[in-house]
């Protein structure tokens, strides 16, 4: 019976290792995705990807270009959720607010860089 236990749990071992390895897949294309704009984070804090559940918003958000730690910690700050909460225990209100605020950062920074290129031109 013994000898049973330790196959069961060697066996278990063994799969939680290979789950975790196609999580770490999975978020690594959606990171990628995410820094190359072919992914908008709002998209993933409103849908809730199986990859992304676990993940914390804060490493979500730093998928992005140019945010760091401190852009996040102030966006998060500015609306109440903690960095390190889980994208898939975020609240109706908290991924309705997180989606607006980056949507409305994401079509600012579209019209200062058409402004930018009309002013080189």
């Amino acid at each position: 019976m013994g000898e049973t236990a330790m196959l069961d749990a060697g066996q278990q071992h063994l799969k939680a290792l290979e789950r975790a390895n196609r999580v770490r897949l999975a978020r690594a294309e959606m990171k990628r995705e995410i820094a190359g704009g072919e992914l908008g984070v709002s998209e993933v804090i409103l849908g809730c990807p199986w990859q992304a559940h676990s993940m914390s918003i804060s490493d979500l958000l730093m998928s992005q270009n140019r945010w760091g730690r401190a852009r996040c910690r102030r966006l998060l700050t500015s609306i109440g959720v903690p960095e390190n909460k889980p994208v898939g225990t975020l609240t109706e209100r908290q991924r309705a607010a997180l989606a607006e605020v980056l949507h409305s950062k994401r079509q600012s920074a579209a019209r200062d860089s058409r402004v930018r290129q009309l002013t080189t031109a």
